[in-house]
C-alpha cells in the first residue's frame, strides 16, 4: 500500500503513458490536452462567441472523458498520492527561490506566493493568470497543439513540426525561468 501513496517512478508512468497513447492510436484519435479543453469550451457555448469553437462536440465526445478524467485524477493524486509536502532541493535552489521572496521553500509543492487565493484575487495575481492564459492559449493554437500533444503523440510518430514545437517549448521556459519569473517575482 505504501507504494501507492508515493509519487510512482518513471518505469512505471511511462509505460501507463505509452499504454494509453497507443489506444488513443487504436481508437484514431489524437492525444493532446488543449484539443480537449477547446471541445469543452465548445460544449459551454464558446460557439456564440467565436466561430473557432462553431464545431459538432458530439464528435469529439471521448474529449470530456479525457478532462473529467484530468480533473479527477488532480483531485485523487492531490488528495491522496502526496502525503508528504517536503520536497528535496538543491540548497543552491533553496537559496535563490528564498531570496525572490518565497517563504516555504522546500516545504509544499504550491507555494502560497503564487497559488493562494490571496494572490490570484490580487491584481498583480488577476493580471498574471490573465496575460498567462491568454499566451498559452494563443502558442497553443500557433503552436498546433500543446505540450503533451506535440511531446507526446508529435515525438511518438516522429513530426518534424512536433520537435520544433518541443524545442521551443523548451526554450521558452528556460526563458521564463531565468529571465520573465525573476522579474514578475
Amino acid at each position: 500500500m505504501d507504494f501507492i501513496l508515493q509519487p510512482w517512478p518513471w518505469f512505471i508512468g511511462g509505460p501507463l503513458i505509452a499504454f494509453s497513447l497507443l489506444l488513443y492510436f487504436y481508437f484514431g484519435k489524437n492525444f493532446g490536452a488543449s484539443t480537449n479543453f477547446e471541445t469543452l469550451c465548445t460544449v459551454a457555448g464558446a460557439g456564440k462567441i467565436s466561430d473557432y469553437f462553431k464545431k459538432d462536440w458530439k464528435d469529439r465526445d471521448f474529449a470530456l472523458m479525457f478532462v473529467i478524467g484530468l480533473i479527477i485524477g488532480g483531485l485523487i493524486s492531490a488528495k491522496y498520492l502526496i502525503p508528504e509536502q517536503t520536497i528535496d532541493l538543491n540548497p543552491v535552489t533553496v537559496k535563490e527561490l528564498t531570496e525572490l521572496g518565497f517563504s516555504n521553500v522546500g516545504n509544499q509543492y504550491f507555494p502560497d506566493e503564487i497559488f493562494s487565493n490571496k494572490v490570484a484575487l490580487s491584481l498583480k495575481g488577476f493580471l498574471i493568470l490573465l496575460i498567462s492564459g491568454l499566451l498559452i492559449g494563443f502558442g497553443t493554437r500557433y503552436a498546433g497543439g500543446c505540450t503533451s500533444g506535440h511531446a507526446i503523440t508529435g515525438l511518438s510518430s516522429l513530426q518534424i513540426p512536433s520537435l520544433l514545437a518541443v524545442i521551443g517549448f523548451f526554450i521558452g521556459g528556460i526563458i521564463a525561468t531565468w529571465f520573465i519569473i525573476p522579474l514578475i517575482f
